[in-house]
């Protein structure tokens, strides 16, 4: 696996382990680590997070080309993909990733470039829209509770080494969504307050999955993720799916630890407040640097 992402131009990687639940483990979170880094103490990795039942989670970074992780396939819509990929790999039975390495597309370092440019390949794709670009390594346990005791192996199912494609290929094989189609949510104007009706059969009024916000966070000096960064993308998130400052305010207050210490500890409530309404000002900021996005009609 770490050859193959090296074949597209990956040298940096960020390594973390999780546990059973998909939490972090504390204190074994290595950001920026070399390829030669990552290669001298993989074995001793892998024996530790096995005998502890600790996921060891990779993020490739690639100075030569953008990389895509899509993710959530069943073998057959992997199958699809394969031609433009450069790997393929089974996190779980039934359960597949497919990588594919973009060689004109924007650089890493061009961020929300980069992120539009991978929302269109997921959405174009249908894969799960949430994925953070990591993933297990190759030949270690997926430790889930769901799983055990039979925990299965992480398995490179193919391999094409060095195979990049362009953003014109990606398009002619129906890989990439056209940028019109992406709306941005909610109405231009932020509701401060929760709508009077909400349409349910749409599904984009559910909660954001907060796990997921905390294991795609930037990690501190110390190697845990940066929580305050990660309850700011969750009530970003919630708010582009239309929920109102207000209760997303509330709910953070529910699903994040950071949260309830602050209000525990230190009687801090306006907290939540706060951080709901620097997310909701900044989708806006996001809606006017986009003008090429469709806007919703104001309700």
């Amino acid at each position: 696996m770490l050859a193959t992402f090296a074949s597209v131009g990956a040298r940096i990687f960020d390594l973390s382990l999780t546990d059973l639940s998909g939490a972090p483990v504390k204190g074994r979170q290595r950001p920026g680590k070399s390829l030669e880094q990552i290669r001298r103490s993989i074995r001793r990795v892998l024996r530790e997070a096995e005998h502890n039942q600790h996921n060891i989670i990779i993020r490739p970074r690639s100075a030569a080309a953008l990389l895509i992780q899509l993710d959530d396939f069943t073998a057959e819509k992997a199958a699809q993909v394969e031609p433009c990929a450069f790997m393929t790999v089974c996190t779980s039975p039934g359960n597949y990733q497919v990588w594919l390495a973009v060689a004109d597309g924007p650089q890493e370092s061009d961020g929300e470039a980069a992120k539009l440019f991978r929302t269109r390949a997921r959405r174009g794709a249908g894969a799960d829209h949430s994925a953070t670009g990591a993933v297990p390594i190759a030949g270690s346990k997926n430790f889930k509770q769901k799983y055990a005791p039979a925990f299965p192996i992480i398995e490179l199912v193919r391999v094409a080494a060095g195979r990049t494609v362009t953003a014109a290929v990606l398009e002619k094989a129906g890989l990439l969504a056209p940028r019109e189609e992406l709306v941005i949510h909610p109405p231009a104007s932020v509701p401060f307050s929760v709508p009077q009706q909400k349409p349910q059969a749409s599904g984009l009024w559910h909660w954001p999955d907060y796990q997921r916000s905390l294991r795609g966070a930037p990690l501190k000096g110390d190697g845990t993720p940066d929580r305050s960064l990660a309850d700011f993308m969750w009530c970003k998130w919630a708010i582009q799916r239309g929920h109102g400052i207000e209760e997303t305010a509330e709910k953070l207050a529910e699903v994040s630890a950071k949260a309830q210490e602050r209000i525990r500890i230190r009687g801090d409530r306006g907290y939540t407040l706060l951080t709901a309404r620097n997310a909701a000002a900044a989708v806006e900021r996001d809606r006017e640097r986009r003008p090429f996005v469709k806007r919703a009609a104001r309700p």
